[in-house]
């Protein structure tokens, strides 16, 4: 299937003025779409008859009192309780939620994992495979991590999480996300947001696919507030792309699974429950193209914190404390004087889970590859590796572009526990600590030594 091909029996809305193909641009923005003419409503959220015999619905992400509300009023072929029947629990073993504490895994430490390599056909669904949980599900705090490997297009078949919304990070291939709201076509160095709740579809433009998943159980992630950095750089909201409305009308047996406080459910419906011809709201999924995060940093001395890269941030109800950020280390000038320039050796209240898109990172030169993962837990200590502190520490400080990079953090105020798969399945680095060993003793009482 091509970029802008359109799945078999699906309309989608008109192009939109200044938009991309099939994207509308900005960030919580309130949206209006259609995909055919005259099927949302003016001047009002639920007329007594829809046109076109259409089902008013709304779908709310926040309490119906925040401020401001987030929701999107949809106007459908069926009302959603048509796609809902009786619920059969399921299993998928390698998907996991917090709290999940293995009495026989160790958390505590510094982990790095080679890439995680596909085996078998496996969907969406059945290719999760969960590295950390932090927090808890059923009180919707904290997160989870993933590698999702791909092989095949789900078919008749969708899924929702009331659990969470995902936030998909592609590190290899293309996927499209044919939602209730939308298509949103997905490859690496790019970014999307599912909702919680909102029924999509995953199928494979490109395979097999790879990449990282952050799973949210608390409130939305939205861009951090720039404090004196002011209106610009970092992540802009004209960026961020949300779907012109595209809908099926497809009678054929389908299946739904549902994650609910971490458990799967599927039930059996009879057609597609794509079905929503036109919307309006701020309730919706996006994508973003992290090769329009403008970043800022050090101009004269000292290594920022990283909290200076932070794409999106979801906030935890404590001011200034991320239930989780997300942040991009991508290319960018070198340009401080007299200053250790990579990432300076730390322990924090925060855990930081590191994925690698492409390229080298500059903190380790060597191991962590593209695919690649590494955990450092709350109050570990970690920094660079022998050869990266020797070659920040003499090297000649001239303007250097850090090029041909890009990793991100999931970072939370949680600590990250591994699941069994993390521990015992996954390409884990058993050598990683090792990487510190060869630090010398400098030190030996003279003054001015360096």
């Amino acid at each position: 299937m091509s970029r802008f091909e359109l799945p078999k029996g699906m309309v989608r809305a008109p192009q939109a003025v200044g938009a991309n193909e099939g994207y509308m641009p900005g960030f919580a923005n309130d949206f209006e779409t259609e995909a055919l003419p005259d099927a949302l409503p003016q001047g009002m959220n639920s007329p007594q008859r829809c046109n076109y015999g259409l089902y008013g619905e709304q779908l709310s992400g926040t309490a119906f009192t925040a401020n401001p509300p987030e929701r999107t009023w949809t106007y459908r072929i069926r009302p959603s309780v048509k796609h809902s029947a009786r619920y059969t629990k399921i299993d998928l073993p390698l998907w996991k939620s917090a709290p999940c504490v293995d009495p026989d895994v160790i958390s505590l430490g510094q982990y790095r994992w080679d890439p995680v390599e596909a085996t078998g056909e496996t969907t969406w669904l059945t290719g999760m495979r969960t590295m950390t949980t932090a927090g808890d599900v059923n009180t919707q705090v904290g997160m989870a991590s993933h590698i999702y490997l791909i092989t095949q297009s789900m078919v008749d078949s969708y899924f929702f999480s009331a659990d969470s919304e995902l936030l998909v990070v592609p590190q290899e291939g293309r996927l499209r996300f044919c939602t209730e709201l939308g298509i949103i076509d997905l490859e690496p160095q790019e970014i999307a947001i599912i909702p919680r709740g909102l029924v999509y579809r995953v199928e494979v433009l490109e395979g097999p696919c790879r990449g990282f998943v952050c799973e949210n159980y608390g409130q939305k992630f939205e861009l951090p507030g720039r404090g004196p950095i002011g209106a610009n750089c970092m992540a802009n909201p004209r960026d961020f792309k949300a779907p012109v409305a595209a809908f099926e009308d497809r009678e054929v047996p389908s299946t739904l699974t549902i994650k609910w406080c971490g458990q799967f459910h599927e039930t059996e419906i009879a057609q597609s429950p794509l079905d929503v011809v036109a919307w309006h709201g701020n309730y919706a999924p996006y994508k973003y193209d992290l090769k329009t995060y403008c970043p800022v940093g050090a101009i004269l001395f000292d290594h920022p914190d990283p909290s200076i890269f932070t794409v999106l941030t979801a906030p935890s109800g404590v001011p200034g404390t991320a239930n989780i950020d997300f942040v991009l280390f991508r290319e960018r000038w070198m340009v401080a004087e007299d200053t250790f320039r990579p990432p300076w050796y730390h322990k924090n209240i925060m855990s930081e889970l590191m994925g690698n898109i492409y390229g080298q990172y500059d903190a380790k030169p060597q191991g962590f590859v593209p695919g690649g993962m590494s955990l450092h837990n709350m109050m570990i200590p970690h920094g660079p590796d022998r050869n990266a502190f020797e070659g920040a520490s003499y090297s000649e400080l001239k303007a250097e572009k850090l090029d041909n990079t890009m990793s991100f953090m999931f970072e939370t105020r949680f600590p990250q526990h591994l699941t069994e798969f993390a521990a015992k399945d996954a390409p884990l680095q058993d050598d990683y600590i090792d990487c510190w060993e060869s630090l010398e003793k400098k030190f030996d009482g003279t003054p001015g030594k360096k």
